[in-house]
């Protein structure tokens, strides 16, 4: 309980900047209310809040503005589970050369960039998980957001990610050269206290570990911290009311990482029924990342729909029908940065393809979400009170989940950013 009041009280204040005198009532074809689809629904707005949600039954406010949205569906504004600002696509400029050649400077216009297009996307809130070596400069763009300095979603930052002392990169396999990391590097578990309360002075909303990476004998993916480093770490950030989270894709990896308090599992490509019934056990969440390897193999030559899809793909789509089958919490997150800022819902099209229900992606994209990272509270669903993040699309998503990118409406804290 102690977490998710700590947490709220950081995204409240990203209401701060917000109008207050704005009177909306929307009026759609229906409303998925971050759980269920309702017909003959309207939704109120007043300031940043939604103080109405239901069928037309009270008093309209005088001075209220109403918006008529025939043949659409609106939704709580959608939350992305996993993202990199900071990043774009590896067939644009490969990691490497982003994290060593491109400035910081240069880095965080495109970061600005990023966060409008997520913002017409649909997206009203990220979990932004790593600057991937910009440093804490997802910390000056999340207040930029809030100050209203520039258009963007609401920011859940990890800040620098911490890894493991040479398991990460860029990496020529060359002794002679010490070069920038894209994370904080730390060895033990002195090194590992001091960075996490580093992070969380510099900002960081999440504590995001590294517990495997491509750094065993012929660069094999393999375990990096051990249990009790994990769990230090989670009982610092637990303590100040934050969560941490663990990029892990091998079993063991990921069995520390859920040995050592982490809330949300990300990529698990490693993942069996054992361990999602570990998962499932601890209540540790599993954000599967789909997208970011089906791009990075269309990327190396892949022709997606004409060729035989590659091991790796169908290795995922295994895993992922594990932690269906064992009852996981999945979480939508795509890993975007691998692939184009804006095209988020990629990965929401990919979760139905792998199997899951179009109405359960909607939920984990929502209210899961916003459950899950500890807000909640105050977005993700569509009730009185709630902050007035809000969407609407083209169509009924939960007929057909391609409808999530067909986005017509958005409202971020009470104030239209895009209508048609």
């Amino acid at each position: 309980m102690k977490i998710l009041i700590l947490l709220s009280g950081v995204l409240f204040s990203l209401c701060s900047y917000a109008q207050t005198d704005s009177l909306y009532l929307l009026k759609p074809s229906q409303v998925f209310d971050g759980e269920s689809m309702h017909r003959d629904w309207v939704i109120l707005v007043e300031g940043n809040k939604i103080t109405a949600a239901g069928e037309m039954s009270f008093k309209l406010p005088q001075g209220t503005k109403i918006i008529d949205m025939p043949g659409m569906t609106l939704l709580p504004g959608l939350i992305e589970g996993h993202s990199h600002l900071f990043l774009h696509p590896y067939n644009e400029v490969s990691w490497d050369d982003q994290v060593l050649k491109e400035s910081r400077a240069e880095r965080t216009a495109r970061a600005v960039m990023h966060a409008q297009v997520t913002l017409m996307a649909g997206f009203t809130t990220v979990r932004d998980l790593g600057t991937e070596g910009s440093q804490y400069d997802d910390a000056g763009l999340k207040q930029a957001v809030i100050k209203g300095i520039i258009k963007g979603p609401r920011m859940i930052i990890a800040t620098r990610a911490i890894v493991a002392r040479g398991s990460y990169g860029p990496n020529y396999k060359n002794a002679d050269l010490d070069l920038p990391q894209g994370a904080a590097e730390v060895a033990g578990l002195q090194e590992m206290s001091a960075e996490v309360y580093r992070q969380i002075s510099r900002g960081a909303d999440v504590i995001k570990l590294y517990a495997d990476y491509r750094w065993g004998m012929d660069g094999a993916a393999a375990p990096t911290f051990s249990i009790e480093e994990m769990a230090l770490a989670s009982s610092i950030a637990n303590s100040s009311g934050r969560l941490t989270v663990a990029h892990a894709s091998t079993k063991e990896g990921m069995r520390r990482a859920i040995m050592g308090g982490i809330s949300t599992i990300e990529h698990g490509e490693g993942g069996d029924d054992e361990i999602f019934k570990l998962m499932k056990a601890k209540n540790v969440a599993f954000c599967p990342t789909l997208s970011a390897g089906d791009a990075i193999l269309q990327y190396k030559g892949w022709k997606k729909g004409t060729d035989p899809e590659p091991a790796r793909i169908i290795a995922k789509r295994k895993s992922f029908k594990s932690a269906l089958s064992n009852g996981v919490t999945i979480l939508m997150g795509g890993d975007v940065g691998v692939f184009s800022h804006g095209t988020n819902a990629r990965e929401m099209e990919l979760m139905v393809d792998y199997g899951m229900k179009p109405l359960d992606v909607l939920r984990s994209a929502t209210s899961v979400n916003a459950r899950v990272f500890g807000y909640g509270n105050q977005i993700g669903t569509l009730r009185k009170g709630m902050l007035a993040d809000i969407i609407a699309v083209d169509g009924d998503p939960s007929a057909d989940i391609h409808a999530v990118t067909r986005v017509k409406f958005v409202m971020k804290d009470g104030q239209v950013a895009k209508w048609k």
